[in-house]
């Protein structure tokens, strides 16, 4: 059984689709070494819909330290939510978007990541509204999913129940940010390897660190 590389995201948060590109690497580079299994968060589970205008004071500002941090750019119809937030009809929640991850990984576990990143740019960059359905007729078509199974599991209780035991799961591991990565090596043994946003060298370092560890002990 190869060791668990654990992935806990959120599909609203901007450190995360900064750190997107690191994490498809890592799991392209790796698929052999590595399992990989993307938690989705849940990180905005607001009781009553909130509207964008709490949170876009704190992102117009925000948004650009990401991107002199890491290099990546947020996109001018997402950033319109946010600077015209009175005109927006945006309310964000993280529970669809976690459904969708849990019926997308039922399809191809093994791309996981990449359909994180597409998520994230799908919000961060072209501005789609993650909460409506439509956000993800394109994604539909890339992955060539049938669009009447998706849909149904995307308004049922089964898939909701998944993407709250992967909350619930996120919980467990006490992440308190994302993104937050471990390589999981046995029953009872994680290590965490990225915490925040970290680039592809640091990490890939830390990976191969795990698993040399992990293989000496195997030998002895």
């Amino acid at each position: 059984m190869k060791p668990l590389l654990i992935y806990c995201y959120d599909a609203y948060c901007g450190w995360c689709y900064a750190f997107s590109p690191v994490m498809k690497d890592i799991a392209e580079n790796f698929k052999n070494q590595l399992d990989i299994e993307v938690l989705s968060g849940g990180m905005i589970l607001p009781e009553k819909p909130t509207h964008i205008r709490i949170s876009a004071e704190y992102i117009s500002k925000a948004y650009k330290s990401v991107e002199e941090f890491t290099g990546i750019s947020f996109g001018p119809d997402y950033l319109w939510h946010i600077f015209n937030p009175e005109e927006s009809d945006w309310y964000p929640n993280s529970e669809k978007p976690a459904i969708a991850m849990c019926i997308f990984k039922e399809y191809y576990p093994e791309r996981s990541a990449e359909f994180a990143s597409d998520l994230q740019y799908a919000l961060h960059f072209e501005g789609r509204d993650l909460t409506d359905n439509e956000a993800y007729k394109h994604l539909l078509e890339k992955y060539s999913i049938q669009e009447e199974a998706f849909y149904t599991k995307l308004s049922s209780n089964e898939y909701k129940e998944m993407a709250y035991y992967e909350f619930s799961l996120v919980k467990q591991l006490k992440v308190d940010g994302y993104p937050t990565v471990f390589i999981q090596t046995n029953d009872a043994t994680f290590h965490m390897v990225g915490k925040g946003y970290t680039d592809y060298t640091t990490i890939k370092s830390r990976i191969e660190a795990v698993l040399v560890n992990l293989q000496k002990n195997q030998v002895k």
